[in-house]
C-alpha cells in the first residue's frame, strides 16, 4: 500500500483527503515539484528545493519547511515506499478557505507529498526516438514558476498525443522555448544549443545536469535563442525532463531530424548522464566535474 505525507503526516494513500475548499482545487493555486530517486537517493534535491523555494516566492507564499526539514520528510517518505528507483511529486497550495481571489488569512498551507516507481527508458525509444510537433504557446508570461495551473500544457499535449507525437514543443514570437513538460536542446554545426532562461520557459534540473556535464566533458554548448527553422535544420533534437531524462527527438512536425534516428551526441551525452546516475546510486550526490 502507496504511503504519501500531507501535513505533517504519513499515511496511506486512501486515507489522505483534502478539503473541497482547498485553494489549489478551486484556483489551482500552488506550486510543484518532481524529483528523481535513484537507489533511494533524492537526485538534485538541492536543486530541486532551490526552485521550490523560487516558486513559492512568487506566487507570495512561505515555504513551510527548511532544506532540512525537507530533506528528512521526503527521504522517510521513499524509504516508506520501498526505497528503489522512483519519481517523487511534492505539492504545496495556498490551503483552504471560503472562495475569494484574493489572498486568505490565517491560512495553513496544504502540503502533499507522494512517490510512485520510476521505469527507465523504453528500448524501442533509445532505438527510435520519439517524434515532437510545433504549436503556438497558449500560455502565461511566467512560465518559470512551476505551477499546479496546467490545463494549456495538458491541452497542447494533448494535441501532440493525437498527432501521434511525444511531445508540443512550443512556439512564441518566432522562438521555440521549451515543450508542454519539458525542455529543449538542439545539435547544429556539432553544438548543442538550448534557450537561455527567462519567464517564458522552466529553468529544468535536467536541462542544467546536462550543460553541466556538457562543459565537464569539453562538449561545445550555449544558450541562445532557437527558431521553429532552426530546429528543421538541426541535426539533432532533445527533450529533458527529470522523469523523461534526456528524450531523442527523431521525428519533427512529420519530418525526419537528421537522419531520422537518435544521434551520436545524444548517445554520448546519455551514457554520461547515466553514469552520474549511477554515481548517485553508489556514492550519493557528486559535482559532475
Amino acid at each position: 500500500m502507496a504511503i504519501v505525507y500531507l501535513n505533517g503526516e504519513f499515511l496511506p494513500v486512501e486515507q489522505a483527503c483534502v478539503s473541497v475548499t482547498d485553494r489549489g482545487f478551486i484556483f489551482g493555486d500552488g506550486v510543484y515539484e518532481v524529483i528523481p530517486v535513484y537507489g533511494g537517493r533524492l537526485f538534485r534535491l538541492e536543486q530541486h528545493l532551490d526552485r521550490l523555494a523560487c516558486s513559492l516566492a512568487a506566487i507570495r507564499l512561505d515555504n513551510p519547511l527548511a532544506t532540512e526539514e525537507w530533506r528528512q520528510c521526503l527521504q522517510e517518505l521513499v524509504a516508506r515506499n520501498g526505497d528503489g528507483d522512483q519519481s517523487l511529486y511534492l505539492q504545496i497550495t495556498r490551503g483552504a478557505a471560503p472562495r475569494d481571489h484574493a489572498f486568505p488569512k490565517d491560512v495553513s498551507p496544504t502540503v502533499y507529498a507522494a512517490t510512485s516507481p520510476l521505469k527507465p527508458m523504453a528500448a524501442e525509444v533509445a532505438e527510435q526516438g520519439v517524434a515532437a510537433i510545433t504549436l503556438d504557446d497558449i500560455r502565461w508570461q511566467r512560465c518559470d514558476i512551476k505551477a499546479i495551473t496546467l490545463l494549456a500544457n495538458i491541452l497542447m499535449r494533448q494535441r501532440a498525443v493525437e498527432q501521434g507525437a511525444a511531445e508540443a514543443l512550443l512556439v512564441r514570437d518566432g522562438l521555440v522555448n521549451e515543450g508542454a513538460a519539458s525542455n529543449l536542446f538542439m545539435v547544429k554545426d556539432g553544438v548543442l544549443v538550448t534557450p537561455p532562461k527567462g519567464p517564458l520557459l522552466l529553468p529544468g534540473i535536467t536541462r542544467d545536469l546536462v550543460l553541466e556535464l556538457a562543459a565537464a566533458e569539453g562538449i561545445a554548448h550555449r544558450e541562445a535563442a532557437i527558431t521553429p527553422a532552426d530546429l528543421q535544420a538541426a541535426e539533432e533534437v532533445w527533450l529533458t525532463s527529470s522523469t523523461r531524462e534526456i528524450l531523442p527527438v527523431t521525428h519533427l512536425d512529420q519530418r525526419p531530424v537528421g537522419n531520422g534516428r537518435p544521434g551520436p551526441l545524444w548517445r554520448r551525452m546519455m551514457r554520461l548522464y547515466q553514469d552520474y546516475k549511477q554515481g548517485v546510486r553508489e556514492r550519493g550526490e557528486a559535482p559532475a566535474a
